[in-house]
């Protein structure tokens, strides 16, 4: 797995969730568990990965919805 991006806003997260699914791309979000340690006020970033092989097809499906500045 590979990092596709950071963030810290939890609706670009789910939009971009919605869009690798819809899209049949595996991934993960990761340290969100970091985020409730923290007391979920937003300072950590949680990140999303995806396998190796569909990085960029997920780069040119967040691209393609708007989200081509919270790309690593």
């Amino acid at each position: 797995m590979i990092e596709l991006f950071r963030s810290n806003d939890p609706v670009v997260i789910s939009f971009a969730e919605a869009l690798l699914r819809d899209a049949g791309i595996e991934h993960a979000t990761v340290d969100q568990n970091m985020s409730i340690m923290e007391g979920s006020i937003g300072i950590l970033p949680r990140r999303m990965l995806v396998p190796r092989h569909h990085h960029q097809t997920a780069r040119r499906i967040l691209e393609e919805a708007g989200l081509g500045r919270e790309l690593s």
